[in-house]
């Protein structure tokens, strides 16, 4: 059985795919992720760095921390990925720009010290502090 997942961008300008099962989802509440995406909560999934490939186009990076590089699309600014080096075999990829959102529901919401206090989302999820990466 294959666990080939593809995606990209809004304007089609990027695409990817990755060979990773759809499991380690998070909604991120973190103040970066809101205000990098522009959204009130980003969802990832986390999956092997080695399973990831780039099919088209060629993503623009952004350090948004010192730990934290993010890659978009230069032409749409679609936020496609996240690498920390705090778990370097791994990425993150946003949900929303999977072909298949509808096949990844998150397992947990990360980073809820930064949660609004208006949000309610899924509050049968378990909650993280921050992220407790493995």
């Amino acid at each position: 059985m294959t666990n080939l997942q593809s995606g990209g961008c809004q304007c089609g300008a990027m695409r990817y795919q990755f060979d990773a099962p759809l499991h380690d989802i998070a909604h991120c509440h973190c103040s970066v992720c809101r205000r990098s995406s522009g959204g009130i909560v980003t969802t990832w999934v986390t999956v092997p760095l080695a399973s990831f490939t780039w099919l088209k186009g060629e993503a623009k990076q952004y350090a948004s921390s010192s730990s934290c590089t993010r890659s978009f699309c230069a032409q749409c600014g679609a936020q496609l990925t996240l690498f920390t080096s705090l778990s370097p075999d791994t990425l993150d990829v946003t949900i929303a720009t999977l072909d298949h959102p509808e096949l990844a529901p998150a397992d947990r919401h990360i980073w809820v010290q930064n949660r609004l206090p208006w949000l309610r989302l899924n509050p049968e999820l378990p909650d993280e502090q921050q992220e407790i990466i493995a």
